[in-house]
């Protein structure tokens, strides 16, 4: 684990395995509400852990899904349990019927929870199973979208 001068471990490269992939950090509740307010579609909502298993498999798993699925979520966010409590334990009320799990997956159409990938269904689990997973929720919901702008 990384260590920063006087003030615990370094985080950053965790955060930059989510940004590089254009996923916008919530940092604050009201980046949080920001977020679930104004972004319209579909929203994957990552939440980030320092984990062995968000780094073996949910962070590449969502690089894997991004690169082989055509159907990609119109908007991205990651909240960092553990390391931005508020914003984590805000975000986390807008699904309080799923246990609280990290890492783990949200996600979202329109402002309304359809699907959640908790914890037990990353950890032990390879980055290509995790991977799977998402594409399956991105596809599922990206055809409900497409369907509905057909009729």
């Amino acid at each position: 684990m990384q260590f920063g001068f006087g003030m615990g471990p370094d985080t950053s490269w965790m955060r930059e395995e989510l940004t590089k992939y254009g996923v916008e950090e919530l940092k604050t509740t009201e980046d949080v509400d920001r977020a679930m307010k104004e972004y319209k579609g579909t929203m994957l909502m990552a939440i980030n852990s320092v984990c062995g298993c968000a780094a073996g498999n949910a962070r590449p798993g969502l690089g894997i899904a991004l690169e082989n699925s055509e159907a990609k979520p119109d908007h991205m966010v990651t909240v960092f349990a553990g390391q931005d409590k508020e914003a984590t334990a805000h975000a986390r009320a807008y699904f309080s019927e799923f246990p609280p799990s990290s890492p783990s997956f949200a996600y979202f159409v329109d402002g309304e929870i359809k699907a959640m990938i908790p914890r037990h269904r990353i950890e032990g689990r390879t980055s290509q199973d995790v991977a799977a997973d998402l594409k399956m929720v991105f596809e599922a919901f990206a055809n409900k979208e497409s369907e509905a702008e057909e009729k």
